[in-house]
Parts: structure tokens; C-alpha cells; sequence
């Protein structure tokens, strides 16, 4: 092939759950026992910021203790053959960790800050500083808070999102409900007739998309099956 083939993968929790990472959904609402809308909404933050900068400065040290796992690795194998490009609604950095290059945070990113006033102005903290408070400044002087979209916040990155989906021969989506909009609409911006593939171990329904191949595993064993699919696409378009 004179030019690699464009493999959009959209990933959700279900990717980074193997690795140790807890999500809300699997506590019914109840994040680390915290409800959801008191550490992860805009109105939470607001009425006490104290706590959700508690809470995800343990998040932090919980991402330290994970390692990307064999699903994060193999999507970062895909780009010898592929033009990958990974859209994920994790904050987590597992899938840069695992070496892919070209991957869009919808949701934020743990190990960032940015200003409470100019949301383009963004920090990154390190291993060595992975605790901020309401009095935690940037180096401007703003107030800071976490780099994360919070409930009843807009998704700055979803037009970008939809515009690599739209440019993808190959779509993917890994671990997700689809339940969480906008993120779950960008199935909806594939080109016809492309290959789609869902992997989860209790999938949403696809009724509306009946080419979607669904591989009702968990990410790294279904990411081992779609290897081999992908792997078969790439010897069949040899030129």
C-alpha cells in the first residue's frame, strides 16, 4: 500500500479498567464511594472545590500505579501498518504510555491543570507534584483546577473528533457503553460502507448500525482478534 490505511479507534473505560483503573458506571453512580455529581461536575466543583481536588489527586496516584496493558500495546503496534489516530474518553495517560502517537483526550487529562478563567491555559504536572488545592497557582499566577470536562461542561475537542472519524477507512470503538453523548454519537459520522468494529464484553445495542462487527470480548483479548482481522485487511490491499 503507497499510503497507510486512516484506523480511527474510539476508546472508553472498558480499555483502561483492565489496567486497575476504576470507573464510576461499574458502582452504580458511586465513584471511590463519592457520587458521581459531587466530584465530577462543573456544580460539584463550584460548591466544593476542595473536595474534587482531593479526589483526583488520588486519581493521580492511582494512575501511577498502572501499567498500559495488551490492548493499550497493541493499538500502538497498529501504526506500522496503519495511520492510527486513538479519540478516547479516558483521562488517563495509559495510551501515550503504551506509545501511541496521535491521541485526543474528549474528556481531559489527569496529569494536567489549567486556569479556572482561561481554559486554553494548561499545565503538566509530574510524578513529584501530583497534589493541587483551591490555592494551587499556574505558573501565570491563575488559580488552577483539574484539566478534566466536568459534567455540565461543554466537549471542547468533539469537533475535531467528528473530523477524524469522518476521515477514518477503518473505525473502532473499545470498552464504551455508548452511552455517554457526545462521545457515543461519532459512530454516527463514519463514511458508508466502511469496516466497524465494536469490541466490549456487554455491548450496547447496534441496531441502528447492522454493518458493526461486534466482538463481544474484553479489550485486550478482543484487541488480539481484531490484530488479526486488521492484518488481513493489510495483505488483501497490498499493492
Amino acid at each position: 500500500m503507497k499510503n497507510k490505511p486512516i484506523l480511527v479507534i474510539s476508546t472508553g473505560a472498558g480499555i483502561s479498567a483492565e489496567s486497575g483503573i476504576t470507573t464510576f458506571r461499574d458502582a452504580g453512580g458511586l465513584w471511590e464511594n463519592y457520587p458521581v455529581m459531587q466530584v465530577a461536575s462543573a456544580q460539584g466543583f463550584a460548591q466544593n472545590p476542595e473536595l474534587v481536588h482531593n479526589f483526583y489527586n488520588k486519581r493521580r496516584k492511582e494512575l501511577l500505579k498502572a501499567e498500559p496493558n495488551g490492548a493499550h500495546k497493541a493499538l500502538a503496534e497498529l501504526e506500522k501498518d496503519f495511520d492510527v489516530y486513538v479519540i478516547t474518553q479516558n483521562v488517563d495517560d495509559l495510551h501515550e504510555r503504551a506509545g501511541s502517537k496521535n491521541v485526543l483526550h474528549l474528556h481531559g487529562e489527569l496529569m494536567k491543570i489549567r486556569s479556572v478563567s482561561n481554559p486554553d491555559y494548561i499545565e503538566t504536572l509530574d510524578t513529584n507534584h501530583l497534589e493541587t488545592t483551591p490555592a494551587t497557582r499556574g505558573r501565570n499566577g491563575d488559580p488552577m483546577r483539574p484539566h478534566i470536562v466536568f459534567f455540565q461542561e461543554p466537549v471542547p475537542n468533539i469537533e475535531k473528533a467528528v473530523e477524524i472519524v469522518m476521515s477514518a477507512d477503518i473505525f473502532v470503538v473499545i470498552g464504551t457503553s455508548l452511552a455517554v453523548y457526545p462521545a457515543a454519537g461519532l459512530i454516527e459520522y463514519t463514511r458508508p460502507g466502511i469496516p466497524v468494529f465494536y469490541i466490549d464484553p456487554n455491548p450496547a445495542s447496534t441496531a441502528g448500525h447492522p454493518d458493526v462487527t461486534v466482538i463481544r470480548k474484553k479489550a485486550t483479548e478482543g484487541m488480539r482478534d481484531l490484530t488479526e482481522i486488521l492484518h488481513a485487511y493489510v495483505e488483501k490491499h497490498k499493492k
